[in-house]
């Protein structure tokens, strides 16, 4: 058991996979643990989770800076970029960072979009503000001035990092990371200017409204571009995302960072700025962690503590 900045985790020590999947608070699962001996007791009906849905999409918007009015309810990131790669012209120029989550890119290779490597030639850009595989912050004071339409995806930034990104024309993000939830909850913010722009290629009683009738009507705002959602995963989202926007998260940060450039400089390398490191390593016995492109992929949450890292620099010493 740990404490962290007011809540209790039920961890593990040596637990440095949170770019994989998150940890949730004790509060936050035992509040899924509830939902679920609900269901099993026959005690919800569909309209017992439209609070909780609200509550999640408000806060994931809290998170990024942007009005719930702005944020639509899905499952995958990779729904929301392939909403955004069939909206775009045939044969658009994306650019993605080398090495993009397969997420973010593939949905555009998909659509018959091509991949270009400079963001002055391309139609759009589309990038994770934290690439997954190593951590690498994208500048995103350059893409805001480019002025060239952006696609962030905030998997791996949200929740350990403060956000105000309600100048990008979309924002996607999922809930098992760093927003410490189950997975089957993600979002997407969409500029309200940009709303014309896409087709809600899934449209759903969710969309709508309405369950039944013949006069149907797309909500005005986001909610038009909802799937109808996972019910559990928002309960566990509706309770987690509230509490970490109510945190001070630039003390989040700092303490995340705090955690991987002491890794890093443990190991002879310059302190990084992020909370997910890749080192030329084996992974190390009794830590938690992942590989990614040939590389260990360690990442440091508001639940871990330096016993985590040194648990890392004393097997590699």
């Amino acid at each position: 058991m740990r404490e962290a900045f007011g809540a209790v985790f039920d961890i593990t020590p040596g637990y440095l996979n949170t770019a994989s999947i998150g940890v949730p608070p004790r509060h936050v699962a035992d509040a899924v643990a509830a939902a679920h001996e609900r269901w099993r007791r026959g005690q919800d009906t569909s309209s017992s989770f439209t609070e909780t849905v609200e509550t999640s999409r408000a806060a994931f918007g809290a998170l990024i800076g942007v009005p719930a009015t702005s944020v639509a309810c899905g499952a995958t990131v990779s729904q929301f970029v392939s909403l955004v790669a069939q909206a775009l012209p045939a044969g658009s120029k994306v650019f993605v960072e080398p090495g993009e989550f397969t997420s973010v890119s593939l949905p555009f290779v998909a659509a018959g979009h091509q991949i270009v490597s400079s963001v002055d030639e391309c139609d759009l850009v589309a990038v994770s503000v934290v690439q997954s595989a190593d951590g690498k912050i994208a500048d995103l004071e350059a893409l805001r001035a480019s002025g060239k339409p952006v696609l962030l995806d905030v998997s791996q930034a949200a929740g350990w990092m403060p956000l105000s990104v309600a100048w990008a024309d979309f924002v996607v993000g999922v809930a098992y990371k760093w927003l410490l939830s189950p997975r089957g909850a993600a979002w997407m913010a969409v500029r309200p200017d940009r709303m014309d722009f896409l087709r809600p290629v899934a449209a759903n009683w969710y969309s709508t409204g309405e369950n039944y009738g013949t006069d149907l009507v797309l909500r005005p705002d986001a909610r038009r571009f909802d799937l109808s959602p996972t019910w559990i995963s928002h309960v566990g989202a509706a309770v987690a995302l509230p509490w970490l926007a109510s945190l001070d998260l630039g003390a989040v940060r700092a303490h995340c960072v705090g955690l991987a450039d002491r890794l890093l400089t443990g190991l002879g390398r310059p302190a990084g700025g992020s909370a997910i490191i890749s080192v030329g390593k084996p992974p190390v016995p009794g830590v938690v962690s992942s590989v990614r492109a040939g590389h260990t992929r360690y990442a440091c949450h508001l639940y871990n503590t330096a016993e985590d890292v040194d648990r890392v620099l004393e097997a590699s010493a």
